[in-house]
């Protein structure tokens, strides 16, 4: 079994049943590139739902059409999400895409990791 998978986006891996995902630097999600990632997010999970830690600070940009992909078809097998972000304009865009987009999974938008993660693990305990 395959714990760790790399593509030219992002990394993702799982450990203490959270899936990491962290974005490279630069990268720009459109809607091709959302659904890379969330073929590979699959693929690592084997049909297991998770908890997710997602770093965006390296996100340069997202358009709607990822993010409407990533709110609605993007969520399958996912229990909550944490949304690692680190300037003020990506947490009220991020906060703005929560409301607007209305994911039907918990998602919460952070700028400390410990946060971040502390988050999940109130949803880890079964």
């Amino acid at each position: 079994m395959n714990y760790r998978i790399k593509n030219e986006y992002a990394e993702l891996w799982i450990e203490n049943d959270i899936l990491f995902f962290i974005y490279k630097n630069g990268v720009v999600i459109d809607q091709s590139v959302a659904m890379k990632v969330v073929e590979d997010r699959l693929l690592l999970q084997q049909g297991k739902a998770f908890l997710i830690f997602c770093d965006m600070t390296g996100v340069k940009s997202i358009d709607k059409a990822a993010r409407n992909y990533l709110a609605k078809e993007g969520s399958v097998l996912i229990n909550a999400v944490a949304l690692l972000v680190n300037d003020p304009l990506t947490i009220v865009l991020s906060g703005f895409y929560i409301k607007t987009s209305k994911p039907p999974i918990m998602t919460q938008v952070f700028t400390e990791e410990e946060a971040a993660l502390a988050f999940l693990n109130t949803y880890n305990s079964t």
